[in-house]
């Protein structure tokens, strides 16, 4: 199917993808709360999403190799996935949700300031703007609670946004090998990395961990999961502008919904921050108009 054929319905599955990636760190926190951390979490959802895989690769009898020379890009790719997960995760036990979401999404931001240097690019006085708007907007969320903050978390989320970074400059390399089996060999080299990062800290409890919190458990995987797949159907549909748009609903989706199913509140100076954040991104995204009509999005696993 053509990009072009169905665009409202890419613009539906962007929209329902962002949106379970928004529930799923909200229910990441609830299941913290109960004693599942949030590294355990991530070590068996990447292990589901290989076993689906694995089944969908057999059904379809899709390859699974990789491009001979994207084996160390795709080895980049799965340790920068892992880290994306392990941290955010992991930051909710921390931190509130909203101030996880909003410290999570500077990674685009990131992006802009290390192009030059990965990249070449040249640095506009517009891409400055949105830069010096996106760091405001970070400060007023975590400045005014930075003295209740736990800076534990503050780091993990931070941590994230650099590892997500250095996923969509690994995956923008990475273009040879089919969807199926770069999703196979990302979550196959996230699982040891995962294990052995949630071994080393301690938190590498047995699958009966998962029962302390199963309800919240099970949104969190099966949010990532689905979302990770519908991400991937809406690629197909819409151009990379539209599902940057889309996509940038995922931290209001976070806030809105920890608000409603957590109670959690932030000051008005706290959210005018997160609506300068936002604002940045989407103006990035629009500023990338007319360079990137008919780039596809790189895929993010969070």
């Amino acid at each position: 199917m053509t990009r072009s054929s169905s665009p409202a319905n890419g613009l539906l599955f962007a929209l329902a993808s962002a949106s379970l990636y928004g529930f799923n760190i909200v229910y990441a926190r609830i299941a913290s709360f109960a004693g599942a951390s949030g590294s355990a979490i991530v070590v068996y959802r990447v292990f589901l999403m290989l076993v689906l895989v694995g089944i969908v690769a057999a059904v379809t009898r899709s390859s699974l190799k990789a491009a001979r020379e994207e084996r160390g890009t795709l080895l980049l790719l799965g340790v920068s996935t892992a880290f994306v997960g392990l941290c955010y995760l992991s930051s909710v036990a921390f931190i509130p949700v909203t101030v996880a979401a909003v410290v999570f999404y500077t990674f685009p931001i990131l992006i802009v300031l290390a192009s030059p240097f990965v990249e070449g690019t040249r640095l506009t006085p517009a891409l400055l703007g949105v830069v010096a708007l996106a760091t405001l907007g970070v400060a007023l969320v975590v400045g005014p609670a930075f003295g209740v903050l736990d800076w534990h978390g503050l780091a993990l989320a931070f941590a994230a946004s650099i590892a997500t970074a250095i996923q969509f400059f690994a995956a923008a390399r990475c273009c040879r090998t089919g969807i199926i089996a770069k999703t196979f060999w990302i979550h196959l080299l996230v699982f040891p990395t995962a294990a052995l990062i949630s071994l080393a800290a301690g938190q590498l409890a047995p699958p009966s961990a998962l029962a302390l919190a199963p309800f919240a458990v099970a949104m969190t995987i099966g949010g990532y999961i689905i979302g990770f797949v519908l991400q991937f159907v809406a690629l197909g549909r819409i151009t990379a502008v539209a599902a940057g748009i889309i996509y940038c609903a995922e931290p209001v989706v976070a806030a809105l919904s920890s608000a409603l199913i957590l109670n959690e509140t932030l000051a008005p100076l706290q959210v005018a921050g997160g609506a300068l954040v936002l604002a940045a991104i989407i103006a990035k995204v629009l500023l990338d108009q007319r360079h990137l009509k008919d780039a596809p999005l790189v895929p993010i696993a969070d």
